[in-house]
């Protein structure tokens, strides 16, 4: 069942110009034999996805440059259709940036996958690393940051909610991964109290509840397979959903939350969970007409 992705076909991968890492293009190649559609393999020849690779700098693009962009593609296509061999799989070399590349193709896609190495705020200025944040706040569908290395996962979803529109939406995601991965999923309401305190904080806690039982109500019923837990925790949003990452099989988080700052690209939780999670993040956009 496609809750978010109606009736999108495609997948689409950033390809990591270095060929030890697999971890992106393997996630990418299960979910789109699981979700029985087919993958694109995306590689953006911009300075970005350079800085890594084995390949010259951009500004030095020779026949070279091409040769080698074509043999790196061609290898993770053929990796993808050995690992799936009925997959239908297809690869392209564009010559702009990969975030412009990747939220353009997003337009038509059920997911854009693209890695991540935990790398600091300056170093993900000058390496493909650095995409995540900026594709995830611009992609018309979910976009999903896969670490490289992560800890062997339990079967179990986690999802952020805290009553916006992008958060109602990335439950309807998360329900849609428990069902097709046959997982558990867990959703938490994250209650961080202000720095001057509330006046009541049984009664804070208790709309946090029902913020939470009105978000999931009647996605349960949709997915009776799903085995299903809810619960708030007091805590910072970050470092309770980084820490609940650290086994799952993926953490799915809105674009936009309630509150924080309006110019900022996407919202503080999904840059933080972005930077620290220890599992695959998938980000959802609010769904648009």
């Amino acid at each position: 069942m496609m809750t978010r992705t109606g009736g999108r076909q495609t997948i689409v991968v950033g390809l990591d110009p270095d060929p030890d890492h697999r971890g992106v293009l393997v996630w990418a190649a299960d979910e789109a034999a699981c979700r029985r559609v087919s993958l694109l393999v995306l590689y953006a020849l911009g300075a970005p996805a350079l800085a890594r690779g084995p390949i010259p700098p951009w500004a030095n693009w020779t026949d070279d440059v091409q040769t080698g962009a074509e043999r790196l593609l061609k290898d993770a296509v053929a990796f993808a259709e050995l690992r799936h061999p009925h997959l239908e799989v297809s690869g392209v070399i564009t010559e702009g940036g990969p975030e412009s590349a990747l939220s353009e193709r997003s337009v038509d896609a059920a997911l854009v996958v693209v890695g991540s190495w935990h790398l600091s705020a300056a170093q993900e200025a000058f390496t493909s690393g650095g995409v995540a944040v900026p594709l995830a706040a611009r992609s018309s569908c979910p976009v999903v940051m896969v670490p490289e290395r992560r800890t062997p996962p339990a079967a179990q979803f986690v999802v952020g909610v805290d009553g916006s529109p992008d958060s109602a939406a990335a439950v309807d995601l998360a329900f849609e991964e428990a069902s097709l991965h046959g997982a558990d999923l867990r959703a938490m309401y994250v209650w961080h109290p202000p720095v001057l305190g509330v006046l009541d904080e049984g009664a804070a806690v208790a709309e946090c509840r029902r913020v939470l039982g009105e978000t999931v109500a009647g996605r349960t019923g949709a997915h009776p397979e799903v085995g299903f837990e809810h619960e708030v925790v007091r805590g910072h949003p970050v470092q309770v959903l980084t820490d609940a990452s650290e086994r799952a099989l993926g953490l799915v988080v809105g674009t936009r939350g309630l509150g924080g700052f309006a110019g900022l690209l996407l919202g503080s939780v999904g840059q933080g969970v972005l930077r620290h999670a220890r599992c695959p993040v998938l980000t959802v956009p609010r769904q648009r007409p």
